[in-house]
């Protein structure tokens, strides 16, 4: 019976060194196993920080944009106005001085009926006639003449913050292009 016990012990033996072995092939693997899941984790949670970092820049990006191009609109309405404002007043300055040249116009008409009532020869009305369409053709060339420096110089000056905001538009989208 010994030599049966000394087989059973070696058989036990061999058993025991073989479980132990494949425990601890075992446990290498759980461990092996575990350190991939805590680097996969680990990998997980640095590309969602990353994503999350790249996100949130874009956001404050998209909010960027977005005030800067309502400031910029704001700038264009303000232009907008102004230009309007400033054509508005010179129409008036410009109405104002034709209703000034038209009274003058029609008062000198006045003057002038009367005058040539007062002749008391044909040549006499005929001199009378050819000074006052002389002087009449030279007063509207004049007057056409301011007419169309104060309407040119209006148009600079009401234009003059729409072109300011263009140039801004192309100086500021320009470069960012």
């Amino acid at each position: 019976m010994s030599a049966t016990k000394s087989k059973a012990a070696a058989a036990t033996e061999a058993a025991s060194a073989t479980i132990e072995t494949a425990n601890d092939a075992t446990v290498k693997n759980f461990e092996k196993s575990i350190s991939a899941v805590r680097e996969g984790i680990e990998k997980a949670t640095k590309g969602l920080e990353t994503s999350q970092a790249k996100l949130k820049e874009g956001v404050e990006k998209a909010v960027k944009t977005s005030e800067e191009m309502l400031a910029f609109s704001k700038g264009n309405m303000e232009a907008f106005v102004k230009a309007t404002q400033i054509y508005a007043t010179g129409f008036q300055d410009l109405s104002k001085h034709i209703a000034a040249s038209s009274k003058a116009s029609i008062e000198e008409s006045v003057a002038f009926s009367k005058s040539l009532m007062g002749v008391k020869s044909v040549k006499e009305a005929v001199d009378l006639q050819t000074g006052f369409a002389k002087s009449s053709i030279e007063k509207a060339v004049a007057e056409s003449n301011k007419l169309t420096d104060a309407t040119v110089k209006l148009t600079e000056q009401a234009i003059a913050p729409i072109t300011a905001r263009i140039s801004l538009a192309v100086e500021t989208f320009g470069k960012s292009h």
